[in-house]
């Protein structure tokens, strides 16, 4: 293939305007703000898994309240209706009254015991509903510490978007410049040699594998005509000749 020398050396500019849009991609790609997002999303997910299970225990703990008031409630009543058929002089017989009497007793002992398990239910409550104050606590922190992070990740990211905007406007304007034939060599090398299409010849070395040109490599470049687009025979990528080649 031929192609100018100045189209050539056209070539490293737009390498290295690939090479920063490559870099730009990199830093969006690892941004530490992306690897703290998903940590904090995972201590979100798991708080949320927290607050759901707390919130489930309150609920279940109001039901099991309300049950063992409503039982409380029917002893009472059993006990206030007993104490009235004793109060009104209707039982003479002293069995019954002496059965009634030990109902009564058993009653009001059975009162107490379900007021007991009413108390004990609400002291439950009472620390079940302070663990879904204190994760919903630490939710609002969560919030807070996502939103602030979501800002940075956003402006760190619009910089981002900036810088590769003007990189890329500033390649259209290098690659126009590039016979099509060349551009099309350089970005099928550019796909298989990991985004370097073409290097720079300096000092005998090849900018591109970094490698050393061998004596019989180096007369074969310097025997090419100033057009002729030669290769590194190493790493295969377009060598172009500069000044500082050492040839």
């Amino acid at each position: 293939m031929k192609a100018a020398p100045r189209d050539q050396i056209r070539l490293l500019d737009l390498q290295e305007l690939d090479s920063t849009l490559d870099r730009l991609a990199h830093r969006r790609r690892t941004l530490p703000e992306n690897a703290e997002l998903a940590a904090l999303q995972e201590q979100i997910a798991e708080l949320r898994d927290k607050l759901v299970a707390a919130r489930t225990e309150v609920g279940d703990l109001d039901r099991e309240q309300t049950k063992a008031e409503q039982d409380v409630e029917q002893v009472r009543a059993r006990a206030d209706r007993d104490a009235k058929r004793l109060d009104s002089g209707m039982v003479t017989s002293a069995k019954d009254l002496a059965s009634l009497q030990s109902e009564i007793a058993s009653l009001q002992r059975r009162q107490s015991d379900l007021e007991e398990v009413v108390l004990e239910i609400m002291e439950r409550r009472e620390e079940a509903e302070g663990r879904v104050g204190t994760v919903e606590s630490r939710q609002r922190e969560l919030d807070a510490a996502l939103a602030e992070l979501n800002e940075r990740k956003d402006k760190a990211e619009q910089e981002i978007s900036g810088q590769s905007s003007l990189t890329s406007d500033a390649r259209k304007g290098v690659a126009a410049d590039i016979p099509a034939d060349l551009l099309g060599l350089y970005e099928k090398l550019r796909d298989q040699f990991g985004g370097v299409g073409a290097a720079a010849l300096t000092r005998g070395q090849c900018q591109g594998c970094r490698l050393a040109l061998n004596t019989s490599d180096l007369n074969r470049i310097r025997a090419a005509a100033a057009d002729d687009v030669v290769r590194c025979e190493e790493c295969r990528r377009i060598l172009v000749r500069t000044p500082e080649s050492g040839l």
